[in-house]
C-alpha cells in the first residue's frame, strides 16, 4: 500500500489570525476611501452563512430564501474593523455603493471549494 506523507505543521489547516486590509472607495467621484479589515472564514462559519439563506417554517411547511440575513451575517462575522470606525448599526445603514464594494471583498459562502478527488481512498484497514 502506498505511504502518504502526514502533515507536520497543523498551522496549514487553520485560518490566519490577522485580517486583510482593503481600501473601499466611498464614492465613484471621490478619492476618499474607507479602510476595511476582513477576517478569513473558518469552515464552520461558511456553513453557518449558508444556513442563514434558508428560513424554514415547520408550521406552514414553507421554506423561503433571504439573502439579507446572509449578508448581515457576513458583515457582522467578517468585518473586523473599519477606519473610520463604523458600528454594527452604521454598517446596516451604509449606502449601496459602499455596501456592494464591501460585499465583494467578503467571503463567498456559496463558492465551490475544491475537494481532493482521492478523498475516498481506501484506509489502511480495508
Amino acid at each position: 500500500m502506498e505511504q502518504k506523507k502526514v502533515l507536520g505543521d497543523k498551522s496549514k489547516l487553520l485560518t490566519r489570525k490577522e485580517s486583510t486590509l482593503h481600501y473601499v472607495k466611498v464614492d465613484p467621484e471621490s478619492d476618499e476611501h474607507l479602510k476595511v479589515w476582513v477576517k478569513e472564514p473558518t469552515f464552520f462559519q461558511l456553513e453557518q452563512a449558508q444556513m442563514k439563506l434558508f428560513n424554514i417554517n415547520m408550521q406552514q411547511q414553507d421554506v423561503s430564501f433571504d439573502m439579507t440575513e446572509v449578508y448581515r451575517y457576513l458583515f457582522e462575522a467578517f468585518v473586523e474593523k473599519t477606519e473610520p470606525m463604523l458600528s454594527p448599526l452604521d454598517l446596516l445603514r451604509i449606502n449601496p455603493y459602499v455596501g456592494n464594494q464591501i460585499k465583494s471583498i467578503l467571503p463567498d459562502p456559496f463558492s465551490i471549494v475544491e475537494v481532493d478527488p482521492n478523498l475516498k481512498a481506501k484506509s489502511e484497514m480495508q
